[in-house]
């Protein structure tokens, strides 16, 4: 029976947490979610299979691949810029009449598939989320013999399990926090702001890749 490598996995828990805990799309989704207690399980179970999934491909050799059909993250790259643009307006036109989390004032929770539809996209339509499950851990694991890159890959993916449901089931606690409007107002100009930057730079990605193409045609 095969055993886990402590050292690789211990480099691959490190790699996962330091590209997971960064304020994206993910985690301010998580965040949002998880302060509310709205499909909490359903949001982060969803955002840990999609990482585990790229996670294991990536272990798995699939960088190369995906390396080989540039058009499948151009893609990702204009229906997430398109996704996350509408979800920051969303974020900032909350942000205008903020509510509280006072038992009297609870919103009611979205829709299930609604609420995993959306976390879906979100996961799924960032480029940036391949680039370092399946690129960059990938790339990194491929460096070790198939037992300790399994190892790597556990290690990686215990970050991220541990990151997702922490922050999700962790949120309560900032809840008497957010009992004021003000706190709700910045968290969703925060939400907004991230949202726009993500897709202001995937925009700028692939207008610069386009430009590029151009320039190189003869």
């Amino acid at each position: 029976m095969q055993t886990i490598q402590t050292a690789p996995f211990v480099n691959g828990f490190a790699l996962g947490a330091s590209l997971i805990i960064a304020i994206g799309a993910q985690n301010a989704l998580v965040l949002r979610h998880g302060l509310r207690r709205h499909h909490v399980m359903v949001v982060t179970t969803i955002c840990f299979a999609v990482d585990l999934g790229l996670i294991i491909l990536g272990v798995a050799g699939f960088g190369s691949l995906i390396a080989t059909w540039p058009s499948v993250t151009q893609i990702a790259a204009w229906g997430g810029a398109a996704f996350l643009t509408w979800y920051g307006l969303r974020s900032a036109l909350a942000a205008i009449h903020p509510s509280t989390l006072s038992a009297g004032s609870q919103r009611s929770a979205p829709a299930l598939g609604r609420t995993a539809l959306a976390t879906l996209a979100v996961s799924l339509l960032n480029p940036h989320v391949y680039l370092d499950t399946v690129i960059l851990i990938g790339g990194i694991a491929a460096q070790y013999e198939p037992v300790p890159r399994r190892s790597f890959g556990a290690g990686a993916a215990l970050a991220s399990l541990i990151w997702f449901y922490g922050l999700g089931f962790g949120a309560r606690l900032l809840a008497p926090l957010f009992a004021k409007p003000t706190a709700w107002r910045i968290l969703d100009l925060a939400i907004a702001v991230v949202m726009w930057s993500i897709a202001l730079g995937l925009t700028l990605g692939q207008l610069a890749s386009g430009t590029s193409a151009v320039a190189l045609a003869p």
